[in-house]
């Protein structure tokens, strides 16, 4: 697909990290942009920091957990621009689940659920149809993470199912699209190849009272700097991939029309190599045991 001013894309999750570099990277191109996302003041923020870059930007506050929002929003958005050219389903969660997985909090998995799976569907079927009906060039992105997507990280387990749920997602509407012979693709992104400063860390501070914790958590949650530094003191480097880098890889995928947007790395292919091999060979999963063994 080629990129080019005056088309729209819209992106959820947009008020910060990896949403907030796509959509600067966007509108960098010429591309009209939405923002979506449920921060209202930093949705606000962002929105005045685009144009006055000259960006023409749309801002609405979404909670993409709720379908009646997107439905909304795709209606606002088309009322207004008439196209959507690019869609990025975004906006994730952690779900800051503790303990075992038979010790979670059932609303972790409500919550996480809703934002990273129900959300990522209802963005398709808001914007989809649309899209194809409409006739012209367009590409949907789908964010999911290696954590789940690749392997599951057991420590965050919540989160790597509902990530590993959106690659099924992703492949099984790349399929449909293809059946219709329409001319939207589709994309399912692995940010990365190392670890990101974003708000994931900080996602509590969203947790709608619907979704609230049956029981309060053991521990308090922890922030990145609280992790980083706790992984410094073990002797363990930890690198970053800034998310302009996440960024470029979108719009790089999207014109190239690549299903995978997996940037090369070393340790991802390691992971790839042994759940395949795993799987092929009938054997247990032994690509886990060092997770195992850290517990």
């Amino acid at each position: 697909m080629r990129l080019s001013a005056g088309q729209v894309a819209v992106v959820t999750g947009a008020a910060s990290g990896i949403g907030l570099a796509m959509a600067r990277r966007f509108a960098a191109e010429g591309l009209r942009v939405v923002l979506a996302d449920v921060e209202e003041g930093a949705l606000e923020k962002v929105a005045d920091l685009l144009r006055e870059d000259g960006a023409v930007v749309h801002a609405r506050v979404v909670d993409v957990g709720e379908r009646a929002q997107v439905l909304e929003l795709a209606d606002d958005v088309y009322e207004r621009f008439g196209a959507v050219h690019v869609l990025c389903n975004n906006a994730g969660v952690g779900s800051g689940a503790e303990g075992r997985m038979w010790e979670h909090d059932p609303n972790d998995w409500a919550w996480a659920f809703a934002v990273n799976v129900w959300g990522v569907f209802h963005g398709v079927q808001a914007f989809v149809p649309r899209m194809i009906a409409g006739g012209e060039p367009g590409h949907v992105v789908n964010t999911s993470s290696g954590d789940g997507g690749i392997a599951p990280l057991p420590t965050a387990s919540v989160y790597a199912v509902t990530k590993a749920a959106v690659v099924t997602m992703t492949e099984s509407l790349y399929a449909h699209l293809k059946a219709e012979h329409a001319r939207v693709g589709a994309s399912v992104l692995f940010p990365g190849p190392h670890m990101l400063r974003t708000g994931l860390w900080e996602s509590h501070r969203n947790r709608p009272a619907r979704y609230a914790k049956e029981k309060p958590r053991r521990t308090p949650y922890r922030s990145l700097a609280q992790w980083e530094a706790a992984m410094t003191e073990a002797g363990r480097e930890v690198l970053f991939t800034p998310v302009e880098e996440v960024a470029d890889l979108v719009v790089e995928g999207i014109r190239a029309d690549r299903f995978w947007l997996l940037p090369e790395s070393e340790h991802s292919d390691t992971q790839i190599r042994a759940r395949a091999r795993s799987m092929l060979d009938r054997a247990n999963p032994s690509y886990l045991e060092s997770f195992i063994l850290d517990r």
